[in-house]
């Protein structure tokens, strides 16, 4: 049985002193026409310090399914068709056939040292919100047996960006919500009920890249806590894609994929028409007919423009002022667990309200901000990570609880009310 710690924010740190668990491991190895690399794979698995108890080979669509195996572990092979590159799709199938309290995902070209799987698993079995990545290190595999393994004697240069990103927050202990930038699928370990938590990779990922960097940004959004382990070293055949002498085309169309789906400020560049937003604003303003419409317009008018906005009512009044741009029915799945942000919106806010939850909220990894103004409650704005991370501890505390002890609260006063007009004419007339 796993050690379950509910730690605050991303205090992994806390969780020394425990004593070690040998969880049972599934390993996913995502495969696509490198069967020359697969009994190197097979040795290195076998000779694990911490040895799985399930190997699972999820190949994307090669010409001809490979045959593999590792000595004395489970072993299965999935495969799908060549739709293109589908990592994250065929990872799913392969997650769906897992038995192992812990997954471990690596790639057919990256090939762990013998204590990978004792280090990558040794916080996630002490706390079920981590999310885990290992330390790749880069090698030229040309000339080496097939059975033979990757060592620093032929280490190619590692990437600079990952270094540097992890040095300076030692080691993701001081990650924000830019961090999943560096977790990367090729080294990616995690609890089995925490990946189905975060309902996998998302599949609509067609393409090379940007499936890894989603999950990562989803779990973080979610609550998790992200943890560099860098004594777990796999070795990767080649260099980094950055040193590869590849156009920026590929790169280009990643970032774009990524814009759509992730509303974090600087990995969209500017708030976008879809349906996924950085901020989900429900109204549940109560008064008469003209509060309610200051309430919403007071949303349309935020700095923060990356807002959806939700008008939960049946008023044909209503309804008519503002068809096509608030929504009246549920947010989706997808919309809650991309945006950083929900808010209870009760009155009628003012411009910069929503900015300065979502700056609180963001730079201090809070859980939830009230806004006041003149001892009137206006708003509540909620992290979706407190929401994700007391979901996953529900059978255990109550929210309350994991929000006061894994993110706290704060009140945010607003500046006093200068809307004095009677009618709703002078109320949008002084707008700007």
């Amino acid at each position: 049985m796993l050690t379950d710690v509910l730690t605050p924010h991303n205090r992994w740190d806390l969780l020394s002193g425990y004593p070690r668990q040998r969880p049972t491991v599934t390993v996913i190895v995502t495969h696509f026409e490198q069967h020359h690399l697969l009994a190197r794979m097979a040795k290195a698995l076998r000779n694990q310090t911490l040895p799985p108890s399930q190997v699972v080979l999820a190949d994307d669509g090669s010409a001809v399914t490979p045959v593999f195996a590792v000595p004395d572990v489970e072993t299965l092979v999935v495969a799908q068709p060549d739709q293109g590159f589908r990592a994250g799709t065929v990872r799913n199938l392969a997650a769906r056939h897992s038995t192992g309290e812990v997954l471990v995902f690596l790639d057919a070209d990256t090939v762990p040292e013998p204590g990978y799987l004792e280090e990558a698993v040794r916080h996630i079995v002490l706390c079920p919100d981590v999310l885990a990545v290992g330390r790749r290190r880069h090698a030229s595999f040309t000339g080496l047996a097939d059975d033979a393994q990757p060592d620093a004697a032929n280490a190619l240069t590692e990437p600079a960006w990952l270094q540097d990103g992890y040095a300076a927050s030692e080691n993701l202990l001081h990650s924000d919500g830019r961090s999943f930038r560096f977790v990367i699928g090729a080294v990616l370990s995690c609890r089995r009920d925490l990946f189905f938590d975060l309902a996998g990779f998302d599949e609509r990922f067609v393409g090379y890249g940007g499936e890894d960097w989603d999950f990562a940004y989803r779990a973080w959004n979610a609550g998790a806590v992200l943890v560099h382990e860098r004594a777990a070293v796999a070795w990767h055949d080649g260099p980094d894609w950055g040193a590869r002498g590849e156009g920026t085309e590929v790169m280009d169309l990643q970032s774009a994929r990524l814009a759509a789906v992730i509303p974090e400020p600087a990995t969209r560049g500017a708030p976008m028409p879809g349906g996924i937003f950085d901020v989900l604003a429900t109204v549940s303003a109560g008064g008469d007919f003209g509060r309610v419409v200051r309430t919403v317009h007071s949303l349309l008018r935020q700095s923060h423009r990356d807002l959806g906005v939700r008008l939960p009512v049946d008023d044909e009044r209503l309804l008519e002022a503002y068809a096509g741009i608030v929504r009246t029915d549920q947010w989706t799945e997808d919309q809650l667990r991309r945006a950083r942000v929900r808010i209870d919106v009760h009155g009628p806010l003012p411009a910069s309200a929503v900015h300065q939850a979502v700056e609180l909220i963001a730079g201090a990894d809070l859980g939830r901000v009230d806004l006041v103004r003149e001892g009137e409650l206006l708003g509540v704005a909620w992290s979706t990570r407190v929401v994700g991370r007391a979901r996953r501890w529900a059978s255990r505390f109550g929210f309350d609880e994991v929000l006061g002890s894994a993110f706290g609260r704060e009140r945010l006063s607003l500046c006093a009310d200068r809307d004095h007009h009677r009618t709703l004419a002078g109320f949008f007339a002084s707008w700007p």
